[in-house]
């Protein structure tokens, strides 16, 4: 079988905004992987986290899909509340948003990038801050309290400090913000990505960290939202996605709360175009978050429907391997030039 070797340096999503008010972009792919890629495999590929994936799939084995199994990527997203610029970071959508200055002549553009959030006990500050300060190839000095932790639950004790390298858990690129200790950064731990890991700091790819870095100035916004119900709006519908909340943060809102005040004046706008809404819909999202949206109007076609109508394409890239799961980038992978062999 012949095979080519290509380069896995990740593109993020990459967007131009919406000029006509639209709020939700990208597309919806289903593939249908060889059977040594994990869905794993597939999440790195497509820049996705885990919790992304794995919503988007609740039925398919994250370790062995069954040969011929459609897998959804869900590669279209709800963008965050407005203001749109700098950094947008959504703790429950385990996303994060970058509107750059938009160049002379050319449309603005959003990219968007997963990432890791904190572990129960270390929330990262909601709220707004900016980008202070950049590091390539950082040293990290271990808090007592992060060691402290280490050592009971692990049994194992970590060194008090990290010297740059591929084994450092703050990776080979860190983006401090004005919050003490808490930096946007690569990781040495990649299959992460998605999960809750880290102790207030948002990880990111390493290949996503070296796109990031050289185009992010300090002095960029930051801003942290906790929003686990988004709904958008595009093509005249009205979109909805749910996420996993979390808990430790005060005075947030009950998801169907939340979902109610932004649904309020849509619902009265669907009705009055005769396009009302399905509040079946919107009941199954909340009882189930996933983070592929779904349109709300009762006259569209189900999220299951939509699916199944999206021809699979063959996915026949060299899994990245156990030696991938560190700070440095991936090496470039094979893929199969008889890709068309692996059937939908």
């Amino acid at each position: 079988m012949a095979a080519v070797l290509v380069s896995t340096v990740t593109v993020a999503a990459t967007f131009p905004l919406p000029k006509d008010g639209s709020t939700v972009v990208g597309e919806v792919k289903v593939v249908v992987p060889t059977p040594d890629n994990t869905l794993l495999d597939l999440m790195r590929h497509f820049d996705l986290g885990y919790a992304e994936i794995t919503s988007a799939n609740p039925k398919v084995s994250v370790w062995t899909p069954k040969p011929g199994t459609r897998v959804v990527i869900p590669t279209r997203f709800i963008l965050p509340p407005k203001p749109w610029e700098g950094i947008v970071v959504n703790i429950p959508q385990r996303r994060m948003f970058y509107f750059p200055p938009a160049k002379k002549g050319q449309p603005a553009q959003v990219i968007t990038y997963p990432i890791s959030i904190a572990r129960e006990g270390w929330s990262t500050p909601l709220g707004t801050s900016k980008v202070i300060a950049k590091y390539r190839d950082p040293g990290w000095f271990v808090p007592k309290s992060i060691r402290d932790e280490h050592r009971e639950e692990e049994g194992v004790e970590l060194p008090e400090y990290f010297p740059p390298g591929p084994d450092n858990p703050m990776g080979m690129l860190a983006m401090r913000t004005g919050w003490p200790g808490i930096y946007l950064h690569a990781t040495n731990r990649p299959w992460g990505i998605g999960m809750r890991t880290s102790h207030g700091c948002m990880h990111l790819y390493p290949e996503d960290a070296a796109e990031l870095f050289p185009q992010l100035k300090v002095g960029t916004p930051f801003r942290v939202v906790n929003q686990p119900v988004l709904v958008g709006d595009a093509g005249g519908q009205v979109w909805m996605a749910t996420y996993e909340g979390v808990g430790e943060y005060p005075d947030q809102a009950a998801p169907a709360t939340l979902a109610a005040s932004l649904l309020d004046q849509r619902i009265m706008d669907a009705v009055l175009s005769d396009r009302p809404l399905d509040q079946a819909r919107v009941h199954q999202l909340l009882a189930k978050p996933s983070a592929v949206p779904q349109v709300l109007n009762a006259d569209s076609p189900s999220l299951a429907a939509v699916l199944a109508g999206i021809a699979a394409e063959p996915y026949a890239f060299a899994p990245y391997g156990i030696d991938a799961n560190d700070a440095s980038l991936p090496e470039p992978r094979q893929r199969s030039d008889d890709a068309a062999s692996v059937s939908p």
